[in-house]
């Protein structure tokens, strides 16, 4: 597992991640429904009248982990744009992306919070 500070003991912890499958013997295997791409993209994200800054540490088609300096309640919904670049896309031009999502885990590592987000709904914006 990642560094990240905890007080739940690892099969605690992996007994709430749905993306964590305990196996025979004690072992643990990360299950994910979408490849994950290490991508550090600015990104804006917002909740109704507030705003910050974050910075993408990993995007899937499902989901996307966020390096922020404050911490993101469990359940918050949450928008967020992005420019995804256009060689990873495949396309000629940078394509900027609205998204929609809710917030399902936030920690503290080192003297950033990540917060892990889920993509909901998803808009690309003409360029």
């Amino acid at each position: 597992m990642n560094s990240l500070k905890s007080d739940i003991s690892p099969d605690v912890a992996a007994a709430k991640r749905p993306d964590v499958v305990s196996e025979p013997g004690g072992t643990r295997q990360e299950v994910r429904c979408a490849v994950r791409f290490p991508l550090s993209l600015p990104v804006v994200v917002t909740t109704g009248t507030e705003e910050w800054a974050a910075l993408t540490r990993n995007i899937s088609a499902s989901g996307v982990l966020f390096e922020l300096n404050l911490k993101l309640p469990r359940g918050m919904v949450i928008d967020f744009s992005l420019r995804m670049p256009g060689v990873v896309l495949g396309t000629t031009n940078d394509v900027l992306v609205h998204c929609t999502g809710r917030v399902v885990r936030c920690s503290l590592s080192k003297d950033q919070f990540l917060a892990a987000a889920t993509i909901d709904d998803y808009q690309f914006v003409e360029q």
